[in-house]
């Protein structure tokens, strides 16, 4: 790879331990209106039993619903529904087919995502085809009546320390995990965003989508910093030569 890919940079402002290395228990950083400042480049948590690969893939990557006792509270259609992806080994994936995947797969998807915020912004690039999602914090309503999206459309606000991200306007089909989980266009997400060291964010997830749940769930989602480096292209259909004969 080549230099100008900025594999390697130290990140500009970040605290530093005696022996140089970034100070990742270091209390979060505050932005100038005084809430905390969310931005940086952040990875998912790998919490497998056995993370044996460099993949940084985690529980909730494959199922969200993993750490949710009983598991996710499907209807009877999206129980099946699941089933039979899961048979058909994610033929019908979006992201097998290298299209967007929906911001709930974009925390847990092992690739890096930054954070850059903003007065009445916060901006997520995506590393994974170069895509990106707006969470507007400057006090709008959430559309009525919107074109269904894949990411939805978010409005936040703060409560205290914590950015409390509403979501809908979903397009229908979009999958929740690797195992195939639904997300149907009446679905509202909220996230509760809360950088708890300068290291470590966690996103309190809860999932309100009574097409395909009898009720509402929530799990979290834990992230860490990714320091001293940048993002990198990562194009899903770049030298791709599966997908022309995935779906025969």
């Amino acid at each position: 790879m080549l230099c100008a890919q900025w594999l390697t940079y130290p990140s500009p402002g970040a605290p530093r331990t005696a022996s140089g290395a970034v100070d990742l228990d270091a209390p979060p950083p505050r932005a100038a209106d005084g809430h905390p400042d969310l931005s940086g480049i952040w990875k998912a948590e790998d919490n497998r039993p056995c993370p044996c690969d460099d993949m940084h893939i985690g529980q909730e990557f494959l199922n969200i619903g993993w750490g949710i006792r009983g598991g996710l509270p499907y209807q009877p259609w999206a129980a099946e529904l699941v089933r039979k992806r899961t048979a058909d080994l994610r033929r019908d994936d979006p992201q097998a087919l290298c299209l967007p995947t929906g911001l709930v797969r974009m925390h847990t998807t092992p690739l890096y995502r930054k954070m850059l915020q903003a007065p009445g912004l916060l901006m997520i690039l995506n590393e994974r085809n170069a895509e990106y999602r707006q969470i507007f914090t400057d006090g709008r309503p959430l559309p009525v009546d919107p074109q269904p999206a894949w990411n939805g459309y978010s409005s936040a606000r703060w409560e205290g320390d914590v950015l409390v991200v509403t979501t809908s306007g979903f397009r229908d089909g979009l999958w929740l995990d690797a195992a195939g989980s639904p997300l149907t266009d009446a679905a509202t997400i909220v996230e509760r965003f809360r950088r708890v060291a300068f290291g470590r964010l966690d996103i309190q997830l809860t999932v309100d989508d009574p097409k395909a749940y009898t009720a509402s769930w929530t799990t979290t989602l834990r992230q860490f910093l990714a320091a001293d480096t940048e993002l990198l292209d990562y194009y899903c259909l770049e030298n791709e030569k599966d997908v022309a004969r995935y779906r025969k």
